[in-house]
């Protein structure tokens, strides 16, 4: 026993003093965690001031290219007529600056009628679309439900394979659909990659949460409703996103199935009126009401463009955050 005890002081002698007390009594001491010290693996180099030099030149360039063909395109919409034609088409530097685009475009006419078809088209579509979704992969999750494998089967050959744009058209047009909103929202209620991402996050949870729920006397629905979804908001926030964007993007539909032009939604105005210069009739007098005023031209154009890229401005940071955790963690679990 001497021996031992003597042994373990000639080892602790080569030791810091509080780590040799420690080791002496048996006890570990608490890590030491030292200010302004960066813990780096062996394999990682200490970066260079050329290296963080070069890196933030990199991510200037980046934002750069970003965020200046929207600070023209916004510059421009606020200009008059007479600083663009100085200017010889988009605006970079602040001159005259009106607001008379928005009010003109926003003042009853084919703008103002295809935003909020816009809006009436991504609000109820990202609800059907996303409670369909939630259905769907919560079915597909239990492995006892009814004609599973089967079921997940032709989800996943609808991901390779498709009807094509003729039969398609064939079926929204037997069901009567053809100039009616319920054709820009039906054909892209369900996507079966967004119902997979939930199936994989909802069989990441664990299986007896869900069995003491059960001993407890909760039904499918209680355990969809009271454990499965507030666990799943971040897959289930960022499901919703990609069909409200997805939604509020379209416009290939509205060409196929849409004939009245007072149904439109905003990108296809955006479409006919900004990319291909055309002028849409339903204003009476065979122009449209934007195309009146004192501002015309470019600064309508870029007008119409800021009010197609500001709502999904305004809703992706509150989503942004939930990506990595309900998209990324998601598929790796699955």
């Amino acid at each position: 026993m001497s021996g031992t005890s003597q042994e373990i002081t000639a080892e602790a002698s080569f030791l810091p003093a509080d780590v040799a007390r420690h080791e002496t009594d048996g006890t570990r001491p608490a890590p030491r965690r030292r200010r302004g010290s960066k813990h780096r693996p062996v394999w990682e180099e200490r970066p260079t001031p050329f290296g963080l030099a070069l890196k933030g030149l990199v991510l200037a360039v980046v934002v750069l290219a970003i965020l200046f063909p929207l600070w023209t395109v916004v510059l421009t919409s606020f200009s008059t007529q007479a600083e663009t034609i100085r200017a010889g088409g988009l605006v970079t530097v602040p001159g005259e600056l009106t607001i008379s685009a928005y009010t003109q475009i926003l003042s009853g006419g084919v703008v103002t009628r295809a935003t909020l078809v816009s809006i009436g088209i991504t609000a109820v579509g990202t609800v059907i679309a996303t409670t369909v979704s939630v259905l769907a992969a919560y079915g597909l999750s239990r492995p006892g439900s009814v004609l599973h494998r089967p079921i997940l089967f032709v989800f996943l050959i609808t991901m390779f394979f498709g009807a094509g744009l003729i039969p398609t058209y064939l079926l929204v047009s037997s069901l009567g659909l053809i100039n009616s909103y319920w054709a820009l929202i039906l054909p892209g209620a369900v996507s079966a990659f967004n119902v997979l991402i939930l199936r994989s996050f909802f069989m990441g949870i664990d299986q007896s949460i869900l069995d003491a729920a059960r001993i407890d006397g909760a039904g499918d629905w209680r355990i969809l409703g009271r454990i499965v979804l507030p666990m799943s908001k971040a897959a289930v926030a960022v499901v919703a996103l990609f069909y409200g964007v997805g939604y509020w993007n379209a416009f290939f539909n509205a060409i196929l199935y849409i004939n009245d032009n007072a149904k439109w939604p905003l990108q296809l105005v955006l479409r006919s009126y900004v990319l291909q210069g055309v002028s849409l009739p339903g204003s009476g007098t065979g122009q449209v009401d934007v195309a009146t005023g004192a501002v015309t031209g470019l600064p309508i154009q870029m007008a119409v463009m800021v009010l197609a890229i500001v709502p999904i401005l305004l809703v992706y940071p509150f989503v942004q955050r939930h990506f990595t955790k309900g998209v990324i963690f998601g598929a790796i679990k699955g």
